[in-house]
């Protein structure tokens, strides 16, 4: 979370739930050489065959990107990367038959806030400005979420999802999941966004740490989160806690964190190691998969994403 710089991207598609793709950069070997990735994937419907009819029949894909100043690279890495997700669902038929029904919401990591930065006896008030869960509307969109049949969705969603590099420089992707999910709904802002009977799919992408807290007008010595201060900043558990709410139970959501597994420099410049983000997969369980942002290239974490997404819309609990 450094000065001026915020980011989250938050969740991606189902890649083995569709069929092979030609020239799809995410088939094959996966780009760090590791073999066998293919393999596992050949059936186009293997975890259809396996699933209940109505598994993998639905899906809502919630994106969390991180907009601070040093997230330009990693926006349109993403965005360039999206158009072989878009196919692969697109392709998908389950084993009705049916074509996947699916939402794709993006929000940022960041929330009003005032706070004050004191270093050496000098201080330093800020005031910035954030997204607070709300799902963002692009030029052309007729709601806050991008559906199967609408049109140009590949490319409304590589200029929805570079958000900008102005965010809070206090990075807050697990507040902004509850927001979306909760306070926004609430209020209408996200209404409609959510279903009860879909896989939740959130897609986590900053280069920071995730510094979740609801108070304001605090001092602190740096932007730099100091990540286990309850009850400013909220434990990770409680936002496990929150998603099982939301859904019913662990098996109705999953989630991919794409960050820094320890302090690294890339392609895409420097990134912390996020310490609440890694507990917060971990604890997540066999529905949470943490891939590295430094790689200097998506296309590996996003891969990540996919398979775990497809393993969880597989064993997907139905709706009684």
């Amino acid at each position: 979370m450094r000065m001026n710089v915020v980011l989250v991207f938050a969740s991606v598609v189902l890649y083995a739930c569709g069929p092979a793709v030609t020239d799809d950069p995410f088939n094959g070997d996966s780009p760090d050489g590791a073999p066998g990735q293919a393999d596992a994937r050949q059936s186009p419907n293997e975890f259809a065959d396996a699933a209940p009819p109505e598994a993998c029949s639905k899906m809502d894909i919630l994106f969390v990107i991180d907009d601070s100043g040093s997230m330009s690279e990693e926006q349109s890495n993403l965005a360039s990367n999206f158009p072989a997700f878009i196919n692969v669902i697109n392709n998908y038929v389950n084993q009705s038959g049916d074509a996947l029904d699916y939402r794709i919401g993006i929000t940022t990591t960041g929330r009003d806030l005032n706070y004050t930065i004191s270093v050496g006896g000098i201080s330093l008030p800020f005031s910035e400005s954030g997204d607070n869960g709300a799902l963002r509307q692009g030029s052309g969109m007729t709601r806050r979420w991008l559906e199967r049949n609408d049109p140009n969705a590949a490319s409304t969603f590589a200029s929805v999802a570079q958000v900008g590099t102005g965010g809070p420089s206090i990075e807050m992707p697990l507040l902004a999941v509850d927001w979306a999910l909760n306070d926004r709904v609430a209020d209408g802002t996200n209404a409609g966004f959510l279903r009860d009977d879909a896989l939740l799919a959130l897609v986590i992408l900053t280069d920071e740490d995730d510094c979740s807290r609801e108070d304001n007008n605090f001092t602190i010595s740096s932007d730099a989160c100091t990540p286990n201060t309850p009850p400013q900043v909220h434990t990770v558990d409680s936002y496990i806690s929150m998603l099982d709410t939301v859904k019913g139970e662990r098996g109705r959501w999953a989630t991919a964190v794409i960050a820094g597994p320890s302090s690294c420099t890339s392609d895409f410049g420097d990134a912390i190691e996020a310490t609440r983000l890694k507990q917060f997969v971990a604890d997540t369980g066999e529905n949470a998969v943490f891939s590295s942002i430094c790689n200097g290239d998506l296309s590996s974490a996003l891969q990540d994403a996919l398979d775990k997404f497809s393993a969880a819309c597989e064993s997907f609990p139905p709706i009684p």
